[in-house]
């Protein structure tokens, strides 16, 4: 059993393979977190001994024992205005004025498997060794009971956490706040590690040394953003890739969201997760219950990279539901770079031919097929084909790919709309706005209101009509704009503070649908790029468009502070053209190539601007991803170099079971006289031998033998490493394939 119950201390006990959790119940009912580390027998309390500081009150209970405070004891899910001014996770305001949550331990249950969100994405018992644990806490004045969720994949290294709470009043009481968990260590000196960004630059690591009060990452845009993703770790002073304690917080969450992180007066530390508050209110009428989103915990003493292995795994394994996960994804080339919106049926097959040639297998129809659609002013809600650039619609387009080989995919807007659109102007109440004010717009369009089960049953409709009358293997689901006007004319004026979560629901509720009755279609989602990269999104969509940004050098940056939390087969990258369209650089193709070989490698250029050399280069591309993809897509990571420091950057990917190896390296800050390229591999088998192919140099190399022995043991190539051929060009790169010989 994972998960276990001392009655005699009053302790609930989580056991992975390598940490331990521990909660215990206090002397008047408070659930107190004890312990949350490396794995260890015993009980945790004595780490608290009564302490009386200045100006931290008492439960009445309590009055005469003034060490004992909800203030500086550790909690498990924070009540508010009960005597702990710490970031709280309920906040309530009852229909008679009664406000505060003062949270006490009822029950406990342990269940086996894995508890379910209604509703909610959440992370699910693949293998069949998850326990539950669900405590009951209460406060009868507030009327309302919180259940906390804990789900223990013992094997995995992994403890989820969600909320179940619930109004058992006989009055309305109203949510103002309802985070997912709360994660108090009391000990310790710790460093936020944070994935900040922008549109064409997401998930940049940023570390910062706590200091007292509150840091916030977080978002308000109706999505988790290019700004801040939903996933921090919580990591010692001393902590690197390869060592150092570790947490990781991770929301499985794709709305506004919020993840606080206080630094105390006892220099204690507290996490609390979830929605983002500001803005939110929830209304539960007797007997009603809200689940909260489900938030991913971990810990290693191992350092990021072995905090990242895990993550990795438990996302493909235990968040991602499609079949398409661990499958190789079909090798694709993108029509948006190749055609933007010029485009008719015929241009549109003399790409497709082009890419048929280079080895492609998917063909995409981006922006541009549908309604009156001629630039992003105009058509998003009209999701039919505009038969003025493709005669007769769809049909015979798809028709004419498949007599080239070529499979079919599709770009899609649909959670959005434009004023200049058939949809608007039948059901303007669809969108969201304020009644009374002119709505903020981005790129001239507007946001369904998904809130509205009629809309989310239309969006529905639509997109599973397009998958149903047309042969479509592949759709791409883009979202580009933020949420703003969060009014619903479907709601009261006293619960518009819903919107922004109803929203949320109706959209999983859509895609929830449509990947379950659609299941051999490869679904990518995609924001303006990584706009919305988050676990909420993974567990309908196997991949995501990592960054509208395909310069590989800017590339290199995106992928690596992505590679922290999230898996390379989540990661959605193409070879476009070159100078970028982006940045204006200018790159090999090699390079463009080696950067983007992820899980969903695919082109987003014209091939028939491409010379002889460049197209048969393009070949040996797809012909290297279709041997050694598999280790990209189901392999473990290792971040060797941080780019932007040093001259070149560089990662490797190993197979799980150590056998096959991929090493990559791109010089990014090209010198005269350069220093010498070394790197020591890893996750190797010391004892192994290990036999070494040259795959690929873009650049020029100087004259001299880079590999002389055709084996070496892992060992050597780990403890001693591997220095790279001097390479000289602009952005040159190298690739090695090692395979263990048995």
């Amino acid at each position: 059993m994972s998960i276990s119950y001392d009655p005699k201390r009053k302790t609930l006990t989580l056991a992975t393979k390598n940490t331990t959790y521990q909660m215990g119940v206090g002397p008047v009912g408070h659930l107190l977190h004890l312990y949350y580390g490396r794995r260890a027998e015993g009980s945790f309390g004595h780490l608290y001994p009564p302490h009386d500081c200045g100006f931290s009150p008492n439960p009445y209970e309590l009055r005469d024992e003034r060490g004992w405070s909800p203030d500086t004891m550790p909690q498990e899910y924070s009540g508010s205005d009960t005597g702990d001014f710490r970031l709280p996770c309920l906040e309530i305001a009852a229909e008679d004025g009664v406000r505060g949550a003062d949270l006490r331990y009822v029950r406990h249950e342990i269940r086996p498997g894995k508890y379910g969100l209604p509703g909610l994405p959440a992370s699910f018992d693949r293998e069949g060794e998850a326990e539950t644990l669900a405590v009951t806490l209460s406060d009868p004045a507030a009327g309302v009971e919180v259940e906390l969720l804990y789900g223990v994949f013992a094997a995995r290294d992994v403890i989820t956490r969600a909320a179940r709470i619930v109004n058992v009043s006989t009055r309305a009481v109203r949510l103002e706040k309802a985070a997912s968990m709360c994660l108090d260590i009391p000990f310790g000196t710790w460093d936020l590690l944070h994935f900040h960004g922008r549109h064409t630059m997401e998930r940049q690591p940023e570390r910062t040394c706590l200091s007292h009060g509150v840091q916030s990452v977080g978002s308000r845009r109706g999505a988790s953003s290019h700004q801040h993703d939903p996933f921090v770790i919580l990591c010692g002073r001393d902590a690197a890739e390869d060592a150092g304690e570790c947490y990781g917080l991770m929301s499985v969450y794709s709305g506004s969201f919020e993840t606080d992180v206080e630094l105390d007066q006892m220099n204690a530390l507290r996490a609390v997760a979830g929605i983002r508050h500001d803005g939110f209110s929830w209304t539960l009428e007797p007997g009603e219950a809200f689940f909260t989103p489900e938030v991913i915990l971990s810990f290693t003493d191992g350092g990021f990279t072995a905090l990242s292995h895990t993550y990795h795994r438990f996302l493909r394994r235990n968040i991602c539901r499609s079949p398409w996960t661990e499958r190789p994804r079909p090798i694709l080339l993108n029509s948006w770079e190749a055609a933007y919106f010029d485009f008719d049926a015929d241009k549109l097959l003399s790409i497709a031919r082009g890419a048929k040639a280079l080895g492609a297998e998917l063909f995409v129809l981006d922006d541009g097929w549908f309604g009156v659609r001629n630039s992003d002013s105009s058509g998003l809600g009209d999701w039919f084909a505009n038969e003025k650039k493709l005669p007769g619609g769809l049909a015979p387009l798809i028709r004419e790919m498949g007599r080239l080989g070529l499979r079919f995919g599709l770009w899609v807007e649909p959670e959005m709309v434009s004023e200049d659109s058939e949809l608007y102007r039948a059901h303007p109440d669809w969108a969201l706005t304020v009644p009374g004010r002119k709505p903020v717009l981005g790129r001239e369009q507007l946001v369904l209101d998904l809130s509205r089960p009629e809309v989310a049953d239309w969006l529905y409709d639509t997109i599973a009509g397009l998958l149903t009358d047309y042969d479509i293997s592949y759709i791409k689901w883009d979202m580009n704009r933020s949420l703003t006007d969060l009014y619903s004319r479907g709601l009261p004026p006293d619960r518009q503070g819903e919107v922004g979560h109803r929203y949320m629901l109706g959209l999983y509720g859509v895609l929830e649908r449509l990947t379950a009755s659609f299941p051999h279609v490869l679904f990518e989602g995609c924001a303006g790029g990584g706009g919305r990269f988050d676990a909420g999104m993974l567990a309908y969509f196997p991949q995501i468009w990592c960054s509208d940004n395909t310069d590989p050098i800017a590339r290199l940056a995106i992928q690596h502070g992505t590679s922290f939390g999230y898996p390379m087969s989540a990661v959605s990258a193409h070879v476009s053209a070159s100078p970028n369209h982006q940045t204006g650089r200018t790159t090999p193709l090699g390079t463009r190539g080696l950067a983007a070989m992820g899980g969903g490698f695919g082109y987003e250029l014209d091939p028939g601007a491409l010379t002889p050399e460049e197209a048969e280069e393009i070949r040996r591309q797809i012909a290297r991803c279709r041997e050694y993809g598999d280790i990209v897509l189901t392999g473990d990571l290792y971040r060797l170099t941080v780019p932007g420091k040093g001259p070149f950057t560089a990662w490797q990917t190993v197979s799980e079971d150590g056998a096959r190896s991929i090493l990559c390296a791109v010089v990014t800050e090209p010198a005269g006289n350069p220093l010498p390229m070394h790197v020591r591999l890893k996750g190797l088998d010391p004892a192994g031998r290990y036999a070494v192919t040259d795959l690929d140099v873009f650049g020029s190399r100087e004259t001299g033998a880079w590999l002389p022995e055709e084996e070496y043991t892992g060992a050597a190539l780990m403890y001693g490493g591997v220095t790279l051929p001097s390479l000289k060009g602009d952005y040159p790169s190298a690739a090695l394939y090692l395979e263990r010989r048995d």
